[in-house]
């Protein structure tokens, strides 16, 4: 009798859980949800597999988490609801506490994680210094130094030596170092011959991926592990302790040499300001700003380039057109394929691939919001206070409704109006975020994603290896899970000195 009640109930909840698929999306489950559903996704391509259900779901779902966990959300890929976050009721959905304090042990309270006063006092400050004239200098000719005397001879030793190199990490390195000579007006040096193993960029790297596990686990979970020290929240402490060495010993190192006069890096900008009582900024707060910057500036430009350069590999008729335009646009006779800003700002079809690029991959592949009070999405859904929203970025890139049937088409020629390349409304492209968050490195970004293209585009063919597997990581930034593996020729009408 016991068993024929229990197969009965299993029949009867396999049916419901049925039903609520075809209603919700996903099965539902008792006590668990819709866990075994997200489980099931981790274990495949989590990003491929949200984006199928909002696609069945005309763009908006519900995820209904365990009861015993705070993983309810409302997940949503629809331009309209995004408008209405991001702009139209912009106040009404902020970070928010559950953002906030699951990324505060890494971020603290910079401008990723903070919301009202204390983020608009970073973003005015830091808007100011983004747009200066002596920051855009500094930052052209960081970089331009970075490319010439670090990028192409590391990449010029591989290709002599015939060697395959993982161009996502040498990205990475090349974005460290210049994000870290804007941020704190230091030069980490992870860039050099034989690619040296560089603590704090290991670290850093290791902060974001174990501060990405408490999204995915119940908070309660998460807390314990952090109590007892265990698992990945034991790699958490090891570390930030490693971040906050470095970050702590540049705050200091720059006390000691008399404070921060007469420097341009953001570090030295907030040092010379105060908070609303008039009184300098604490040592916590200029690490926490710096950590923010690094981890926008390093990881977004660094991913969306190996994207970028792996779909050329697939487009090849792609890569033919910008070679094209690098060659028409290049005015001056420059051995070191150094590019001019005016020469830079010409590349409309190469900024219209790397959006496309973005569009396919975006860097940052979901966001968070969190309801400060009740709303009506524009698409008639029903918000309570408190309830959490994740907008999925990288699902909005692949919904036919949006892009149309070739949605999942490598094509910069949407990009392209009259020859010149024209921007998407920020809450359709929402790679670069919108409304009053949008990117302040959004145009810096684009110079130096283009920048770097062109100058490794103009030197070298970039082979992918055969075989090399390429799937998307679970990260804050959407890394490749196992890097990009390349060997590089060179163009034809190229020397072979560097």
């Amino acid at each position: 009798m016991v068993a024929e009640l229990l197969l009965a109930a299993a029949i009867f909840f396999a049916l419901r859980a049925v039903r609520q698929r075809r209603a919700q999306g996903l099965a539902a489950w008792p006590v668990v949800g819709m866990l075994p559903s997200l489980l099931l996704g981790l274990r495949r391509d989590m990003y491929e597999w949200v984006t199928r259900v909002l696609s069945r779901q005309n763009g908006t779902f519900v995820f209904r988490g365990p009861w015993f966990s705070n993983l309810h959300c409302v997940v949503t890929a629809d331009p309209r609801n995004v408008e209405f976050m991001l702009k139209t009721k912009f106040s009404s959905f902020p970070k928010g506490d559950y953002f906030r304090e699951t990324v505060k042990d890494l971020l603290g309270d910079g401008i990723f994680a903070a919301d009202g006063a204390a983020w608009r006092r970073q973003r005015r400050a830091a808007s100011f210094h983004f747009h200066s004239a002596e920051f855009r200098a500094v930052a052209v000719r960081s970089l331009e130094e970075l490319v010439r005397a670090r990028l192409v001879p590391v990449l010029e030793a591989a290709r002599r030596g015939g060697s395959a190199v993982d161009l996502q990490d040498v990205l990475l390195r090349l974005t460290f170092d210049n994000v870290s000579l804007l941020a704190f007006g230091v030069d980490p040096g992870c860039l050099r011959p034989g690619l040296p193993d560089i603590p704090f960029a290991a670290a850093f790297e290791a902060a974001t991926a174990a501060t990405v596990a408490r999204f995915v686990a119940p908070t309660a979970v998460w807390r314990t592990l952090r109590r007892l020290r265990l698992g990945p929240e034991r790699s958490l402490r090891r570390a930030i302790a490693a971040v906050d060495e470095f970050a702590y010993a540049v705050i200091a190192a720059r006390k000691e040499e008399g404070g921060a006069r007469g420097k341009d890096d953001l570090l030295s900008v907030f040092m010379r300001l105060t908070d609303d009582e008039g009184r300098p900024f604490s040592d916590k707060f200029l690490r926490d700003i710096c950590v923010n910057f690094i981890l926008a500036g390093r990881d977004t430009s660094s991913v969306a380039l190996a994207w970028f350069f792996w779909l050329l590999a697939r487009n090849p008729a792609v890569e033919e057109k910008i070679l094209a335009e690098l060659r028409r646009v290049k005015k001056t006779d420059d051995s070191s394929l150094v590019f001019l800003p005016e020469e830079v700002k010409k590349m409309d079809y190469l900024q219209a691939a790397i959006s496309e690029s973005l569009r396919l991959y975006p860097s940052v592949p979901v966001d968070h919001k969190q309801l400060a009070e009740d709303e009506v999405f524009p698409d008639g859904r029903k918000l309570k206070k408190g309830t959490k929203v994740v907008y999925a970025i990288y699902s909005m890139g692949r919904m036919e409704g949006i892009w149309g049937r070739d949605c999942k088409e490598f094509k910069p020629e949407r990009w392209i109006r009259d020859g010149r390349f024209v921007n998407e409304s920020a809450y359709k492209f929402a790679a670069f975020n919108g409304g009053p968050r949008l990117c302040l490195g959004k145009d810096f970004a684009y110079y130096q994603m283009k920048f770097v293209a062109a100058s490794i585009l103009l030197r070298y063919r970039v082979h992918v290896a055969h075989d090399h597997p390429v799937v998307p990581k679970l990260a804050l930034t959407m890394y490749m899970k196992h890097g990009l593996k390349v060997t590089l020729s060179s163009r034809e009408q190229d020397t072979d000195n560097p």
